[in-house]
């Protein structure tokens, strides 16, 4: 059995840049084999910490070689189901960014192309491998604040620049796509339910959804949310229970304030929880390498990812008239 992942990396996109490709490079059972970029000299800047990586400006020649066992995908996110099911069917295991597809059904696609390969393949949902949001739903589930009741989130910041790929139509941008699947996703973690019913409003821009705010019903809570590519930077998720409040103070951005928080108020007492070594994005890719390796569980199955993609279509579909 082999020892180690040797990843490639399919292009040399920002994320990959100042998180990712540290975190393969950082974790247990992984190593950068190869980076694959078609603007010149990217590739070649991002290898550069990190030792003997092969470059190659040919994506399809990465997913030919026998010496890259996993990909990982930060490509712009209409390309996401292309080259999920192109590396699938190349023999290799994937973790491709969120959102892995634009619409539900799209990801029925890759289950079965992941099971016909037989490889591991799986959304970039980082936040799903913070210990935090296990303790969250450990609480949750405990009954400690009593009956879940509601949900309140916040995730924004300011980008107005027409040439980022976040305000392109074409390429899947606008803020449902890049941080709407977050309060969404660790929602669903966290109480094991699903929505039941979805009313929003969206605010568009150039064909892209600039702001969204959501009211949600699950079976037996309700929840809230905006998110926005046209504030100032703000994040929370705080669960309202019968008896007590529990509040995720940095739910997505790990380490933005310090130290990751989680704060319990029940009544005039209020417990506070502490996350200061919690590297999501290495713990991501340690839990991979531990699924191909190992056959271990992996916490964001495309089964999951493919529940919120539902909820995502489904405030889509609301805004424009659905429901």
């Amino acid at each position: 059995m082999a020892e180690r992942v040797r990843w490639g990396i399919l292009s040399a996109a920002k994320i990959a840049r100042e998180w990712v490709a540290p975190a393969i490079h950082l974790s247990q059972a992984g190593e950068i084999a190869m980076i694959a970029s078609r603007t010149p000299g990217k590739a070649e800047a991002l290898s550069r910490p990190y030792g003997d990586v092969r470059i190659t400006d040919d994506y399809e020649a990465m997913l030919a070689d026998d010496g890259i066992d996993a990909v990982y995908i930060p490509l712009p996110n209409g390309d996401h189901v292309e080259w999920t099911q192109k590396a699938l069917a190349a023999g290799k295991h994937v973790l491709c960014e969120k959102p892995i597809a634009l619409r539900a059904e799209q990801i029925d696609t890759l289950i079965a192309a992941r099971d016909d390969a037989g490889k591991l393949c799986a959304e970039a949902f980082m936040v799903l491998h913070h210990p935090q949001w296990h303790r969250v739903h450990e609480i949750l589930a405990s009954g400690e604040i009593g009956p879940l009741r509601h949900v309140q989130g916040a995730f924004s910041f300011f980008n107005d620049d027409k040439d980022n790929i976040r305000n392109i139509s074409g390429l899947g941008g606008g803020a449902l796509r890049d941080i709407g699947v977050y309060p969404s996703v660790v929602t669903r973690f966290a109480t094991g339910e699903e929505p039941v019913r979805i009313r929003s409003e969206i605010d568009w821009e150039a064909g892209i959804d600039a702001t969204a705010r959501v009211w949600a019903e699950f079976p037996s809570f309700n929840m809230d949310f905006y998110v926005s590519m046209r504030m100032a930077p703000r994040q929370q998720m705080v669960f309202h229970g019968t008896r007590a409040t529990l509040t995720v103070e940095t739910p997505f951005n790990s380490h933005l304030y310090g130290d990751d928080v989680v704060r319990l108020r029940l009544g005039d007492r209020q417990v506070t929880e502490r996350f200061p070594q919690a590297l999501h994005y290495v713990r991501q890719i340690d839990n991979f390498n531990a699924t191909v390796l190992e056959g271990a569980p992996y916490h964001c199955p495309l089964e999951f990812s493919r529940g919120n993609q539902k909820m995502i279509d489904m405030i889509y579909d609301a805004a424009e008239g659905g429901s």
